[in-house]
């Protein structure tokens, strides 16, 4: 189906149709990851998610395409190396949306990991990728890429490379690339039963959220891609209960109030908890949190004052000179992580492995990291065409994801908006860009995103609300003061009637988007006077 279906459109073909050889279930990376692989076997696939795409954990990651060096250092070789190899291919094939940043850690006397096994780790690291290998750098060469580090006790650190994201647009490009190839896909759409036949799952019921329509969808193959929510579909096969939820919490300061140049990794200096600070999409990105969420999934979740203050306070122990506090933040937020649950106290100690079960017919994908999707994909589609009436497809294995054509204004953009522009939409740069009125090809002030991407998203990028477009779309609602609040009638004037929207609904549409991103990623208020944890002492770089 057409990637510019309109909601009716691919309504109409829900209900006409007839059996589907796969109807998948979840919307974010796993999801999408599943319904492109499939699609590109020959497989006629439909995705139906109960949100927005990408509305859950996957536009809410710490928007890392890593290895995942704690998880090296945790023993799981096997998640590590796949994760190193898959980044390097994400790195060759998507440019301007999959970017390498360097890492740097430092390392003080004392320290629980000492520097003789920071290297060993780091050289494995390097062995299981093809990229830049890391460096060991001296007190002095460490401070000239970060000269706000805390110099008590620094005894030297090191660099390597990993590689950065636009999360939610990851999911999308992944999502329009499928449509294109003729997947058929429904934002908004909610599973309400499972349809059994013989004891067995054959299908799903769905109800259109914004409508309140129902359609039953026959389906060959069923696959539970909803991450978090993954034990809530399984209950309709009688599973046992399997996901632990853990939270990851997040808050992005203007870069002038946070400077560094590159990602900084440190540990809090009372738990050891790993944290770190990051350039991304022009602020600094800080976190992460990993703590047991013990609210019901269907609240959007949010960071806690409790979060915020810990991570702050970390913060300024590891840059002391900054004098950080929360409400110096942008704005916050916070996603689930799908974790199957082992009885782990600490549960950054459990497995971020990925699982596939088949439960009376009902397959779920589920766990895993952002990295590995495309190879959590083919592991699954591979098991899933076991039980099909065809013998299974070959498909090409790499490059999937071929450069746009060059359009007509191309010429009008400088390099680094060109790669941007043709990582995040792809064979639909060239329609964007001709699309754009006068203006629309500059930045929107103080962010990377250009006037034109909020026309093009508003136009084919399956918009309901104005959520979607400001949160998931284009990330300008987390990266303005405010949400972008003093934007909204610029925004209003290029988007409402590429929308259709009256008056009325896009006055409704903006209470409900400051409303929300009040709720969801405003700052939160510190709970208690945010100290610095260890005070530094001055020392003499060596």
């Amino acid at each position: 189906m057409t990637p510019n279906a309109s909601r009716e459109q691919t309504w109409n073909r829900l209900e006409s149709h007839g059996t589907w050889d796969l109807v998948i279930v979840g919307g974010g990376i796993t999801g999408v990851g599943l319904l492109h692989e499939a699609t590109r076997r020959g497989l006629d696939a439909v995705l139906v998610e109960q949100g927005d795409f990408a509305s859950g954990t996957s536009s809410r990651s710490s928007k890392l395409v890593h290895g995942g060096l704690r998880y090296l250092a945790q023993g799981d070789l096997r998640l590590t190396y796949q994760a190193v190899r898959e980044r390097e291919r994400l790195l060759n094939e998507l440019p301007g949306l999959v970017e390498p940043i360097g890492f740097l850690m430092a390392s003080y006397d004392g320290d629980r990991m000492g520097k003789r096994m920071l290297r060993a780790g780091l050289r494995l690291y390097d062995f299981f990728g093809s990229g830049v290998p890391h460096k060991a750098l001296s007190v002095s060469d460490l401070l000239m890429l970060a000269p706000r580090l805390r110099l008590d006790r620094l005894s030297g650190g090191f660099w390597y490379r990993d590689a950065q994201t636009d999360d939610a647009r990851l999911v999308l490009r992944v999502l329009f690339d499928a449509l294109a190839a003729g997947a058929t896909a429904l934002n908004y759409a909610k599973v309400e039963e499972l349809l059994d036949r013989d004891g067995k799952v054959s299908g799903v019921v769905v109800r259109d959220r914004e409508q309140g329509r129902v359609v039953k969808l026959d389906a060959r193959v069923v696959v539970n891609a909803t991450g978090a929510w993954a034990d809530v579909l399984r209950a309709g096969v009688h599973a046992k209960a399997a996901i632990r939820p853990l939270r990851g919490s997040h808050l992005l300061f203007p870069s002038w109030r946070f400077p560094v140049a590159q990602a900084v990794a440190f540990r809090h200096p009372v738990d050891g908890r790993p944290l770190f600070a990051y350039p991304w999409e022009g602020l600094t990105l800080l976190g992460t949190t990993d703590l047991d969420h013990d609210r019901p999934l269907d609240e959007t979740p949010h960071i806690s004052p409790a979060e915020a203050t810990t991570m702050v306070e970390a913060a300024r122990a590891a840059f002391p000179g900054l004098s950080l506090h929360v409400g110096d933040a942008v704005s916050s937020y916070a996603g689930v992580r799908p974790v199957i649950g082992s009885g782990k106290k600490d549960p950054s100690k459990e497995s971020r492995e990925h699982v596939i079960w088949h439960e009376r017919g009902l397959w779920t994908v589920t766990g895993g990291k952002l990295t590995t999707f495309r190879e959590i994909a083919r592991e699954a589609i591979d098991k899933v065409e076991l039980t099909l009436p065809r013998p299974p497809m070959k498909a090409e294995k790499r490059g999937k994801f071929p450069p746009p054509p060059m359009g007509a204004r191309w010429g009008e953009l400088d390099v680094l908006e060109r790669r941007r522009l043709a990582g995040r939409y792809g064979t639909w740069t060239p329609a964007l860009v001709d699309a754009a009125r006068d203006g629309e090809l500059e930045r929107i002030p103080e962010t990377w995103f250009l006037w034109a991407e909020l026309r093009h998203a508003a136009r084919v990028e399956r918009v309901v609300h104005l959520e979607d477009l400001l949160l998931r779309r284009v990330r300008a609602g987390l990266i303005l003061q405010e949400g972008g609040v003093e934007h909204l009638p610029r925004i209003r004037g290029i988007c409402q009637a590429e929308l259709g929207w009256s008056d009325a609904r896009w006055a409704k549409e903006e209470d409900a988007y400051l409303a929300s991103w009040a709720r969801q990623h405003a700052p939160p208020p510190a709970i208690a006077s945010e100290r610095v944890v260890v005070a530094p002492r001055a020392s003499a770089p060596r």
